[in-house]
């Protein structure tokens, strides 16, 4: 178990700093000994302390002026969420550059489009396949100065196939000096920009958000009135660092506070890793926590009938307490014996599961279906959710301890500003809103417009102040009936009910009722084909252990293995019933009437889902839109 200070609150730095630089030369001077930064080496997790992380960002930061990046620069970083991608980030504040992340697993031409667009000098690249590709992004782009592989073998065998091509070795040398330092430090302004994120291109492609360091500042001081950290706080990352998140929330937030952080040391460890590093706080997307709700109903679903009552009364009574505490209500002495015992039986596994210290999780990116946060606070695993965006620094809105609304993405964080135009829009105003979007005046006038940032977002403030979000604006599917509905309440109430459905796609503008697209989930689909004998033990091992370490990559090996699998009667007969559930839950105009199963999942591959695994829904519509109309002549199933 790591612990890396004293339980007493931290101090936060950000109402003290002007720019990102000068809050990162605040924290690793108020707190040079303390840890910064745990990986795992060996068979132990080895500390860098802020002081050691500072000295090795003043290195990068050298070398990068030696390289030719001057302030304002853009400089791209790919590869995973490790103590190198730090450094590099911070050290490209430290000389005014703007720093931007590209997701790892891109294609050349996706990578192509990033480097081009932001004109980016530098980019520096972790794996031997990441660098293939930037290799062919980069042909014949004048703007790229130098490419820079993490490791000086990898930069020394590429070192004749592109002449850009830099060795490591340059960004470890002498520390940037004192004078220069303070040079570059006080010529930052903090209405400049400091790092670029690309959304993720659900209707096109990606934009660049220009967000500055008075963005930045501004929302983490706002953060001292939502979260509480201490000094003995720990958290586990393992989120890209070009997630909007991941980066502000994630890493400058921890910055600010001067929390230590653990880096996974692969997706495919997480798990592991939770349970050697017991974070006390991590944040995810719903992803994680859906298929962690998923593998447990999985696995419960194998045990005898009186267990799954067992932890089925025990769930129900985690929930129930979870409710008057969640309502400031005091909890009957019945329910708190109850409670005692069924935490014994099913809240202290759960949170073992996490590593057993955790005091609270984020989500937010995407909903996140309320039977799963309740799941997970009736066992004692606060799930805090909250609700922004990238042009608005990434979070506007959150739940917070003793104001919580399950259901909701919580109350404003002040300063900034809410409300609901007429048409249900939501729209923001303050401090951290974004400059705007690179090189695309168009875009950014249309999100900004009479002073607010149009959210594109749908949904309702209660008398409260608590935000629920329906679904996006451009979304909303309107029937022939002319009724306004909501896909993705459609698609999470059928997406929950069965942990082999990965993706739910409903479908119904213009037309008579509400058809889905229904995408098997890859893990729990091997699965079940093992268990039935449809798929050989060695097969399922190999695809497993391929999803693991990449779990948004859909290979050709794993479309066929699911096909296969899909196939069979009961497969169909299983999914129906996950639709029959939902459809309880859905008001009558709401219900799916017919559906598809498909015989894969949605992926990146073929153009359906972001890099953030969001559904691109026009792309998902034209792709299967043969299914989709033949389901309005009669095909599909019945539901």
């Amino acid at each position: 178990m790591l612990v890396p200070g004293p339980h007493v609150p931290a101090r936060r730095l950000a109402p003290r700093a002007l720019t990102l630089p000068d809050l990162f030369r605040l924290r690793c001077v108020t707190s040079a000994d303390a840890p910064a930064i745990y990986e795992r080496k060996g068979s132990a997790w080895v500390p860098m302390s802020w002081a050691g992380f500072f000295d090795e960002a003043r290195r990068v930061a050298r070398g990068f002026v030696a390289l030719g990046v001057k302030r304002g620069d853009r400089i791209a970083v790919l590869g995973p969420t490790k103590s190198p991608w730090a450094i590099y980030d911070m050290a490209a504040q430290l000389i005014g550059a703007v720093s931007l992340g590209i997701y790892p697993k891109q294609t050349a031409e996706q990578i192509r489009y990033l480097l081009e667009h932001s004109e980016a000098k530098v980019v520096l690249v972790d794996e031997k396949d990441e660098l293939e590709n930037v290799l062919a992004a980069a042909a014949g782009l004048g703007s790229l100065l130098a490419i820079v592989p993490w490791g000086a073998a990898l930069a020394k065998d590429s070192a004749p196939r592109d002449a850009r091509i830099v060795s490591p070795d340059v960004l470890r040398g002498e520390k940037l000096e004192d004078a220069d330092l303070d040079a570059s430090l006080g010529a930052i302004s903090p209405d400049d920009t400091a790092i670029l994120i690309y959304t993720s291109g659900t209707t096109g492609p990606p934009k660049g958000a220009m967000i500055s360091h008075r963005n930045i500042l501004s929302l983490l001081a706002g953060q001292e009135s939502v979260t509480q950290f201490y000094q003995s706080d720990l958290s586990l990352n393992f989120l890209p660092m070009a997630h909007a998140a991941e980066r502000v929330l994630g890493f400058y937030g921890r910055i600010d506070a001067g929390v230590a952080t653990a880096y996974a040391r692969s997706m495919s460890s997480v798990l592991e890793d939770l349970n050697e590093v017991r974070p006390t706080i991590f944040g995810a997307v719903p992803r994680i926590f859906e298929k962690a709700y998923a593998k447990i109903q999985s696995e419960l679903e194998k045990k005898p009938a009186v267990v799954q009552k067992l932890v089925a009364w025990s769930s129900s009574v985690g929930r129930e307490a979870a409710r008057h505490e969640l309502e400031g209500r005091a909890v009957p002495p019945r329910l708190r014996a109850q409670r005692l015992i069924s935490d014994r039986l099913v809240g202290k596994r759960v949170r073992e599961a996490f590593g057993g210290r955790v005091r609270f999780t984020v989500t937010g990116a995407a909903p996140i279906a309320l039977e799963i946060l309740e799941f997970f606070w009736g066992a004692g695993l606060p799930i805090y959710e909250l609700y922004g965006m990238t042009e608005a620094t990434v979070a506007t809105h959150s739940n917070r301890p003793g104001a919580t609304r399950l259901g909701t993405v919580g109350r404003v964080i002040s300063p900034m500003e809410a409300r609901v135009a007429e048409d249900g829009e939501i729209l923001l105003r303050g401090p951290w809103v974004f400059q705007g979007y690179y090189k695309n005046p168009e875009a950014t006038a249309e999100i900004l417009k009479d002073g607010w940032l149009h959210t594109g977002d749908i949904g309702t403030i209660d008398a409260d102040g608590y935000l629920r979000i329906t679904d996006r604006k451009k979304h909303l599917i309107i029937t022939a009936g002319g009724k306004n509905l909501a896909p993705a309440n459609i698609e999470n109430a059928i997406k929950n009910q069965d942990p082999l459905v990965s993706q739910v796609y409903a479908h119904g503008d213009r037309r008579a009722f509400v058809t889905a697209l229904i995408a098997p989930s890859p893990l729990e689909t091997l699965a079940w084909g093992k268990e039935r004998g449809l798929l050989a033990g060695p097969e399922v091992e190999t695809l497993t252990r391929e999803l693991l370490e990449n779990p948004a990559g859909r290979s050709a090996a794993l479309n066929a293995a699911m096909a296969r699998v899909v196939s069979h009667q009961d497969f169909a007969a299983r999914i129906r019933e996950a639709v029959r559930k939902g459809n309880q839950r859905l008001a009558q105009v709401e219900r799916v009437r017919r559906f598809t199963v498909l015989d894969r999942d949605f992926s990146q591959e073929a153009g359906e889902m972001t890099p953030t695994m969001k559904l691109k829904r026009k792309s998902v519509e034209q792709g299967h839109a043969s299914l989709i109309d033949a389901m309005y002549d009669g095909g599909g199933i019945e539901s």
